[in-house]
């Protein structure tokens, strides 16, 4: 047993921001092929308020108290038994559970080391965003050059990268958003930005091979009239209706697919030379959490929230 302590949020109990709890714990020890991390940035996203709010209790059961998180960047602080790729120093990202913490355990293989030009902040984003959008795209939606695209949310977490990924690729991007993002989203480089506050988007789109839906519910209704015969809707939210897809003739996916490391490490590269970039909306420090989780469950962020954790 670890004799030392850390700085982590817990939660005792289902609910709103205010069960969000600043403590002293015992900092977890690395077991065979793990890895304990020195936490820089976490990430917030939306999972973790759903979580938090008892919405997915079927689908994440979880024992209190928990510290919540997923992913995060840092700095590997101790190796287990058995760990030859990293050792103490290694600048790392990845899944670490229980990111909202100063220190946190992950496998061996759900770790990346980072370039040296790549910072914290940015590689605190690429599980939690980047590598969704390119799971979206090109291994779920198949998006090659040339094809069009209609991509949901395109100021958020996902959707920023979704779009310049798509546009890397040679594809035409149709993006929704609010009146205060449509300046960014165009930034970025979509081609055609549609403000869903005053244009219901199926009344200007038609015929795209790929829909990426980080939206669900309403949206997810709307959009099946909008793809060509033999497109692709993929929901990173629920489940898609297969009864609507079969009924207009396309295909609907959901978590069908994963990004390879060889995947990953392109993404990296993307990010860590310019070619993408991660846009950060704000960073909160540790004791913020509950604020930052705030901001996400509003919805109206622009790119990705971060938690400060230690410093570099």
């Amino acid at each position: 047993m670890s004799n030392k302590s850390m700085q982590a949020i817990l939660v005792n109990e289902y609910g709103g921001p205010n069960v969000l709890k600043v403590e002293t714990v015992e900092r977890p020890q690395p077991q065979k092929d793990e890895v304990l991390v020195r936490i820089v940035y976490a990430t917030i996203i939306p999972l973790d308020y759903k979580i938090r709010n008892g919405w997915l209790q079927e689908v994440f059961p979880i024992t209190f108290p928990y510290i919540p998180g997923f992913y995060a960047s840092g700095v590997v602080e101790e190796v287990g038994q058995g760990v030859t790729d990293f050792k103490p120093g290694d600048r790392i990202f990845g899944s670490i559970r229980g990111a909202y913490s100063e220190y946190g355990i992950a496998k061996v293989q759900e770790l990346v080391k980072m370039p040296d030009v790549l910072t914290f902040e940015d590689a605190a984003t690429i599980k939690a965003g980047a590598e969704t959008a390119w799971k979206a795209l090109f291994i779920e939606g198949e998006l090659r050059s040339g094809q069009t695209v209609l991509i949901h949310a395109a100021a958020g977490g996902v959707g920023q990268f979704a779009v310049q990924l798509a546009k890397w690729k040679g594809a035409i991007v149709i993006a929704t958003a609010s009146t205060s993002n449509m300046d960014f989203v165009k930034s970025l480089g979509a081609d055609q930005v549609i403000d869903y506050t005053m244009t219901a988007f199926e009344d200007v789109v038609k015929e795209v091979d790929l829909v990426v839906d980080s939206i669900g519910g309403e949206t997810e209704n709307r959009s099946w009239a909008v793809l060509k015969k033999g497109g692709i809707l993929v929901s990173l939210t629920q489940d898609p209706s297969q009864e609507n897809a079969q009924k207009h003739g396309v295909t609907a996916k959901f978590n069908t697919k994963f990004p390879t490391y060889a995947n990953l490490q392109t993404l990296t590269e993307l990010i860590a030379d310019g070619t993408i970039k991660a846009v950060i909306d704000s960073i909160f420090p540790l004791n913020q959490a509950n604020k930052a989780l705030e901001k996400s469950e509003a919805r109206h962020g622009r790119g990705r929230i971060l938690l400060r954790i230690n410093p570099i």
